[in-house]
């Protein structure tokens, strides 16, 4: 079906939906809907399968959440029998977290009316059986942890499942979840509401939106694939490698860089040399890559959230940018990475004020990806860019793809106004500094922190667990 061209409601209010969405949505902050969630919500209240593309930030999941929410109110109404209403399926765990933390936030005027769960956490099965044998309104998790609980009958949707949605679909069949994809729909009813949501209409959306929708309607949104040059500003300062540390100990130590910032660089080692350079100047850092669990992920984008951290670096690896590639990886080959892992991508990283890359992408994808998670909504972003002579290309590929931003004759980088000249000060002890995170260090920082968080996941599994268990046998007692 192609994309209908009615004229949508301009405010929540005006989307008759049950007061206490609005009250959740108006503490939310949410003033108005987006551009996405306008035209998504009255189709999806009308109960029509939709393919939502829209870029990242621009609110896809309020577009689903809202009306999977509203939905099941409408069906306590009418229902004798509490069971799973929805399915929520996302590529990763981090993302699962995130949608239910969404979920959470939109019912908190109807927790006694609606329960949602989320089952990505790797804790052992039966541990979860006891939340889902109370037949939560709304499950989250990922397509393999999903089908887990439908084999071992935790789950049990052949006669209840109203909703199913599967959150960032471009990234489902390249994370290596197509045969658990197919197994699932296996365990559904005939007929449900199915609902995609993607930054990209790739091939791999196109073979979902076969197996998942019906008769579809179609939003593709006409808009950039980044905020406007209105809300982000895209800089760009020359810096061969070995004047980047000291350049951006500069920048932090005069407070030039201001707010919560993401420094991105292209390897897991790279990760840790930054870390432990910064820390001897006393800037605390977090870091995310891909050898860490999950749950530490999730923790350390928490704590970042929160304002524990003002500084977080990622690692943004080729694997990571295609993660179809993981699948080939054979028994020698090198670490094992964790194929749920991609911090350009899902992950809702909050109030990011800068985007930093101390290493320029591998290609466009890779930048847009990045930078996509500051100036989201409507907040102001920075994108700065750290690039050498021969990373120049890559830049003018960038320049080029996001032109259309842009009027003809202005350029999409602007040159950062900064003064080699005041790094000077900085320039002799970083640069010293720098050489002193030897391989070596960078090799122990790692074992050390690995170790000490494996500990830590194993004590943080425990205790979800229990708070888990707790927090559903108050809800239910209520």
């Amino acid at each position: 079906m192609a994309e209908e061209d009615v004229i949508k409601p301009r405010n929540f209010h005006e989307m008759e939906l049950d007061d206490r969405i609005l009250k959740a949505v108006a503490k939310l902050g949410w003033l108005e809907p987006t551009l996405i969630q306008e035209r998504a919500i009255p189709l999806l209240l009308e109960g029509k399968d939709v393919l939502l593309r829209a870029r990242t930030g621009s609110g896809k999941t309020g577009a689903f959440a809202i009306p999977v929410v509203q939905r099941i109110l409408n069906s306590k109404q009418v229902s004798k029998e509490q069971n799973t209403k929805a399915l929520i399926l996302a590529p990763s765990k981090e993302l699962c977290q995130q949608i239910h933390t969404n979920f959470m936030e939109l019912t908190t005027k109807c927790s006694r009316e609606i329960c949602c769960v989320d089952i990505s956490p790797q804790v052992d099965v039966s541990a979860q059986r006891q939340i889902l044998v109370e037949r939560p309104d709304i499950v989250v998790g990922t397509p393999l942890r999903a089908l887990t609980h439908l084999k071992a009958r935790n789950l049990n949707l052949k006669d209840s499942l109203e909703v199913l949605v599967v959150d960032e679909a471009d990234l489902v069949f390249s994370f290596g979840y197509e045969s658990e994809m197919k197994e699932v729909l296996s365990y559904l009813p005939r007929v449900y509401q199915a609902i995609l949501a993607s930054a990209t209409l790739s091939e791999d959306v196109l073979n979902l939106k076969s197996m998942v929708l019906h008769n579809p309607v179609i939003l593709k949104l006409q808009e950039p694939e980044l905020a406007p040059a209105t809300q982000l500003t895209h800089y760009h300062l020359a810096a061969e490698e070995d004047e980047k540390a000291a350049i951006l100990y500069a920048l932090l130590k005069l407070h030039l860089v201001r707010g919560k910032s993401i420094i991105f660089v292209n390897s897991v080692d790279r990760c840790y040399k930054l870390k432990l350079f910064l820390e001897q100047f006393g800037i605390p850092t977090c870091v995310l890559n891909s050898e860490l669990p999950a749950t530490i992920r999730c923790l350390s984008v928490n704590q970042f959230n929160q304002g524990v951290y003002d500084i977080i670096i990622a690692s943004d690896e080729k694997a990571l940018d295609e993660p179809h590639a993981l699948r080939y990886v054979g028994k020698k080959g090198k670490r094992k990475k964790d194929k749920e892992f991609g911090v350009a991508r899902g992950i809702d990283f909050q109030f990011v004020s800068n985007i930093i890359n101390f290493d320029f992408p591998p290609d466009v994808g890779s930048y847009i990806h990045r930078v996509g998670r500051t100036a989201r909504g409507k907040h102001q972003g920075t994108a700065l860019s750290f690039v050498s002579i021969r990373e120049r290309p890559l830049m003018e590929d960038v320049e080029d793809r996001l032109r259309s931003c842009c009027s003809e004759d202005e350029k999409v980088f602007r040159a950062y106004q900064f003064k080699l000249e005041e790094v000077e000060g900085f320039r002799y002890r970083s640069k010293d500094a720098w050489r002193s995170v030897t391989r070596i260090a960078v090799r122990e920082a790692r074992l050390k922190e690995i170790k000490q968080e494996v500990l830590n996941c194993q004590k943080l599994k425990i205790i979800h667990g229990i708070f888990s268990h707790c927090d559903m046998t108050k809800l239910f007692i209520r």
